[in-house]
């Protein structure tokens, strides 16, 4: 993962991934995933998204993990909130509340920085990563999720041809192939993405379907 490459990308505010409300599929989904009380969330690659403050706000303890600094400043700023700033090992930690961000790189997590999560929001991490990092990435998911922790995970295909990623095309195969071994997966959902994403037609993109998939640790 070229994690200079992100760190431009929130430099120079080029950050047309964020969304400005919270992911419709996490509040649709909500009430069939709901961890347990006292369980953990996890959203990683999570910029500033909007969805850890929502699942804050639901009462649960909620870890990110993002390589840019700004957007971990950000995440807090924006909310009115000055976060207390440690360093943990590898990371610089951001801590609010019941919001525990991780400023550093994704693989570096070990399993006891998730032992106590049970679900795990992935709206744009995996589609975010080439397809030569998306094995590595589902296989540390594995060895860092504890058993039974689910797995909501969006992503998008299109024809690769017609744009040149991130975020980039996965296909139900491919989850099956990096996910089969460790998680019981379901696709929940199959829709239109240029229905409700018109930039992306504007990109040249001629179809893009966006699924929802539940999977769920062995």
């Amino acid at each position: 993962m070229d994690l200079q490459f992100w760190r431009d990308r929130w430099e120079n505010q080029e950050i047309a991934f964020h969304q400005e409300t919270v992911d419709p599929h996490l509040q649709a989904l909500w009430p069939q995933i709901a961890p347990p009380a006292g369980a953990a969330a996890f959203v990683p690659l999570c910029g500033k998204s909007l969805d850890l403050h929502w699942l804050a706000q639901r009462g649960h303890r909620v870890v990110g993990v993002e390589i840019s600094a700004l957007a971990a400043e950000a995440l807090f700023r924006e909310h009115g909130l000055q976060p207390e700033i440690a360093t943990r090992g590898a990371f610089q930690e951001f801590r609010h509340g019941p919001i525990r961000l991780l400023c550093g790189d994704f693989f570096d997590l070990a399993p006891n920085d998730l032992a106590d999560v049970r679900l795990v929001h992935d709206r744009a991490a995996l589609i975010a990563l080439p397809e030569a990092t998306r094995r590595t990435y589902a296989a540390k998911m594995g060895e860092l999720l504890p058993r039974g922790a689910v797995i909501l995970l969006i992503t998008y295909d299109y024809p690769p041809a017609e744009m040149a990623g991130p975020p980039y095309p996965v296909t139900p195969a491919e989850i099956e192939r990096i996910y089969g071994n460790a998680f019981a997966i379901k696709l929940v959902e199959d829709q239109d993405g240029l229905a409700h994403r018109p930039r992306y037609r504007e990109k040249g993109l001629t179809r893009l379907t966006e699924r929802v998939h539940l999977l769920q640790r062995h």
